[in-house]
């Protein structure tokens, strides 16, 4: 299928692409044999994965800590009277797996030391003991505490990976339908955008061999774990249909070779047509996900540094950033 993208003008290096090639041989063979397993063994894998909440994230001392009846993972005091900037990051796993310290707490961390913000990653409820939309609901109540608690929408980034950029576009309609303000910007990153056709949009079928980490055939057992019975054609299950008139500015970040590329594609598409400041960047050879893996791949290093300066762009400037541009007005 013909596509239309500008691909990230940066080189891969040889041993990443070595890198990316076990992936490909070992990682989707593994999520396919993850979502074939019993429930009770998927628990237990939930309950083995947990990260044990380490001393230090990024400098951080990590709290786990209950928000607006939401638990989550805090990194900083949350004291907007301290911090005035805050990172809500929604975590990944396909709909299944918790919160990695070694993956979603040390971009929450890394975000949010460059930003000078705090951070709450919400340790929502997982499938397939708890299904749509009990996860959504849970960062719905996360993004109201924060407001509750005294930050101000233009001081937050909402972002989030995969089924965490699901939740992401999922969480901008629900503001929206509550006539709530919005975040100051979004960053989803390789969000999953259509839950209604698992053979569809078609890079899920052109990139089913080049996918260095999902496997097509688990987006089945996604389904069936995370939205039994639910209407795919909900926009906030699944947002490549949602309009999206009034959400924040957007930026979103995909690998070429994802199962996931189209639904990025189609959804930055439709949000630039529905008028929201849209930017979107198609990297050459990285995985679904990559940010996560910067400390691995060094290439995607560079996509942390591009997240944070966009979102700088978007959030109110920070004290020093204020004084900044002053002195250069001066």
């Amino acid at each position: 299928m013909q596509r239309e993208y500008t691909l990230k003008d940066v080189e891969i290096s040889k041993r990443s692409i070595k890198r990316l090639r076990w992936m490909r041989r070992i990682l989707p063979p593994l999520m396919n044999l993850l979502g074939m397993l019993p429930v009770r063994v998927r628990v237990r894998f939930q309950r083995n994965l947990a990260a044990q909440v380490p001393d230090k994230v990024q400098g951080f001392t990590p709290q786990y800590y209950a928000m607006g009846g939401v638990p989550g993972v805090m990194l900083g005091e949350l004291d907007p009277q301290q911090k005035p900037r805050v990172v809500l990051y929604l975590h990944g796993g396909a709909f299944i797996a918790p919160i990695i310290a070694n993956g979603h707490l040390a971009l929450a961390g890394k975000l949010a030391n460059q930003l000078d913000a705090d951070a709450f990653v919400p340790d929502y409820r997982l499938a397939p003991l708890n299904v749509y939309p009990a996860a959504l609901d849970d960062c719905d109540l996360a993004y109201q505490a924060l407001l509750d608690r005294g930050y101000e929408a233009k001081n937050i980034l909402v972002a989030g990976e995969s089924a965490g950029g699901n939740l992401t576009l999922g969480l901008l309609q629900r503001i929206r339908q509550h006539d709530l303000p919005q975040p100051a910007c979004a960053i989803p990153i390789s969000p999953v955008a259509e839950m209604a056709r698992v053979h569809a949009p078609p890079s899920r079928a052109d990139n089913a061999k080049r996918d260095a980490m999902l496997p097509a055939k688990s987006f089945v057992n996604m389904l069936m774990d995370y939205a039994p019975g639910a209407d795919g054609g909900d926009p906030q299950l699944s947002p490549l249909i949602a309009d999206f008139t009034g959400l924040p500015p957007l930026y979103f970040l995909v690998g070429e070779t994802e199962i996931l590329l189209d639904d990025s594609l189609i959804c930055a598409r439709r949000a630039k047509e529905d008028g929201v400041e849209t930017e979107i960047d198609v990297w050459p050879a990285l995985p679904h996900a990559f940010p996560l893996l910067s400390d691995w791949l060094p290439e995607a290093k560079l996509s942390v540094e591009d997240m944070v300066q966009f979102a700088k762009r978007h959030l109110a400037p920070a004290t020093g950033e204020m004084t900044d541009v002053t002195e250069s007005a001066a």
